[in-house]
Order: structure tokens, then sequence, then C-alpha cells
């Protein structure tokens, strides 16, 4: 595996996705299928005009493709593109006709339940209070008889990763609110994944999970100049979801990775965690959105949607850049550091808002 063939995997991912978004934005449109902030009430619509949320089913031919086309074919690729594809159908559902919450929520469990039953599991996680040590979530087992073949089932490990899988497609999903700030945070993620991945290359199991980062980054590459302000199309719940599920997937497939992707999403998954309290705190479902996320707040203070894109991307590489030099120790001091300067930083815009006029919706 070299620089030309993983240039050869993400081309061809990004061209895909490049090549079937267009065709998608005209499909929505010929059939209506647009979202309309004039007839939307939801607080959190921020756009000014009609747009496709179609891009999460661009993304998924996109990846589906180059990963049948540079991958080999086993019960983990089948299970993984399973859940992508039940993923990508409970979005195109609420592209046509707003899904509810909950069920996308159901649906989205079904799916890292799909990529769980390939096989797919956290057997341990680095312990961040001790050096090269790690917590084994190996036991207890359970060992059962399914059509014939007797199989294991590793009760910690699928727990983990089913709720680790969920956790990471909803707090990805919920920073998907402006033009071009999804794809650029996706593109930085699977790219610091699949670099640290390339540090084994020489082991053969890894290459895999080399080439789906790159696949990854490249399916959304090639729809960021689609999504970019002005945006032409949104992400939609399908490319949110998506983005969240192969992030989640590849860093369990990387060698139980988590914390390096906790630190790489930092800023979504703070952002995430502060919702999910404020809506508690204030009676309210803590799935069911509205217009306080940080890329909100950050526009009620006077920025436009490019900078705060760029802001995301910005951080997000940066974090990124130190998952790539930190050992688990320093990565986890560094989460609590993000924690407490976002957290402060969060605090501080909820009061500057609060005395600032809103600024238009669609504001650049």
């Amino acid at each position: 595996m070299n620089l030309v063939y993983l240039i050869k995997v993400t081309g061809l991912a990004a061209i895909l996705s490049a090549i079937i978004t267009p065709i998608i934005i005209r499909l929505y449109r010929r059939l209506n299928w647009l979202d309309d902030p004039k007839k939307a009430t939801h607080p959190k619509v921020i756009h000014a005009y009609p747009v496709p949320r179609g891009g999460g089913v661009a993304i998924f031919l996109a990846i589906a493709v180059s990963s049948l086309t540079f991958l080999p074919v086993d019960k983990h690729l089948l299970g993984i593109l399973l859940g992508a594809g039940v993923l990508a159908v409970v979005g195109l559902a609420d592209d046509v006709k707003n899904v509810n919450p909950y069920w996308r929520l159901l649906w989205g469990v079904l799916a890292a339940g799909l990529v769980v039953g390939a096989g797919i599991g956290i057997p341990y996680i680095s312990n961040p209070f001790r050096a090269n040590a790690v917590i084994l979530l190996s036991s207890p087992q359970i060992p059962i008889y399914l059509l014939g073949k007797l199989r294991t089932i590793w009760i910690w490990a699928d727990v983990f990763a089913l709720i680790w899988i969920v956790g990471v497609m909803n707090f990805v999903n919920w920073s998907k609110g402006l033009d071009g700030q999804l794809p650029g945070i996706v593109v930085v993620a699977a790219t610091v994944i699949g670099v640290l991945s390339l540090r084994f290359v020489d082991d053969v199991t890894q290459w895999p999970v080399i080439v789906l980062a790159f696949i990854l980054a490249g399916a959304y590459l090639g729809f960021l100049p689609w999504n970019f302000y002005p945006q032409k199309i949104m992400p939609g719940y399908g490319g949110g979801a998506l983005a969240g599920y192969f992030l989640a997937v590849l860093a369990i497939l990387s060698g139980a990775k988590v914390a390096t992707a906790i630190l790489v999403l930092g800023v979504p998954l703070m952002d995430a965690v502060y919702t999910v309290v404020r809506r508690v705190a204030a009676g309210r479902s803590p799935v069911w959105g509205d217009r306080g996320h940080l890329h909100h707040k950050l526009m009620d203070l006077g920025w436009g949607k490019r900078r705060v894109a760029l802001f995301y991307w910005l951080v997000t590489a940066i974090l990124g850049l130190s998952a790539l030099r930190l050992n688990s120790t320093a990565k986890a001091y560094t989460m609590v550091l993000l924690a407490v300067v976002l957290g402060g930083f969060l605090l501080w815009l909820n009061t500057a808002t609060y005395f600032l006029k809103k600024p238009g919706r669609d504001s650049g």
C-alpha cells in the first residue's frame, strides 16, 4: 500500500460523490423534496431558500461503490454496509417526510446492531490513567448456536460497541446545521484515523481500515463543494448519521482508538453533552432539535456561516494533529482541558447572545 494507491481510493470516492450529488439535487428538485424554510416552523431552520436534504443518498452510494471496489467482501464489510444502508433509507424517508427523532434513534440502534452482529466489538479500551495499560471488555462471554454454528457473544464488548456507535452517530449528526460544517469535520477526522492506522501498515488487518478511512474522507470531500456556502444541498439526517456511524466503526476497527476519535471530535461531542444537559434541565426531550447548538450561538454572536464552518474545521484539525502525537494519558488530559475551555465558552456565549439580536437566517 502506497500514497498513489490511497490517492486512487480517495479520488474514486470523491469523484463519485461529486458526480452523484448534482444528480440527487436535480432529482429532489424535480420531485419537490425540498426543505422549505417558509413551510418549516422548527427553530433550528436557518436557511433562507428551499434546499434538498438528500446528501446522505449520494454519500452512501459513493462509499458503497468505492468499498466494494477496493475492499475484500467479508462479513465485516457486509455488516457495515448493511447498517449504512439502513441509515441511508431512513435518511431518505426523513428527506421526504420528517421522521420522528425517536424512530430515527431506533433505526440507528438497528444499524449499529448489524455491525455488532457482524462480529465488530470493542474488546478493550486504553486505560488513560496507566501508560500502556488497557481495560479488557472480552468477558463475560456467552456461547450460542446460530444457524447451525457455534457463536460467542462478548457481552461488554458488544454493549460498549453498540452504545459507542449510536452515541457518535447522533452527536456528529447534530453538527451539520450550517453550510459546509459537517463535511470538513469528517474529512479531517477520517484522515486522522487513516494516518494513525498507517503506522501499523505492516499489520495486514489494518489495510481495510486505512482504505475505508480514506474512502470516507473522499466521499465527504466530493460532497463538500455542493454543501459549502451557499449550499445547494444539505447532508440531511442520512449524511449526518452516516458520518458518525463510519467514524465510530473506524475507531473500533483501527484498534479501539476510541480516545482518538473522542479527541478529534471533541467540539461536536462537548456541544452534544452541553445540549443534552441543557434540554433535560429545561424539561425538554434530549433528542428534539432546537436553536441552541454552538454553531447557532456563534451565528447569534454575528459570525457568518462560512466563518463558523471554518472554525469547526480548524479546531478539528488542531485536535486531530494533537491526536497524532499524544499518548492515551495525554489525550485524556487534553479532553478534560477541552471540556473545561469549551464548557466555559458555551456558558459565556449563552450569556453574551442573550443580549444580542439574532442575525438573518442566511448570513454568510
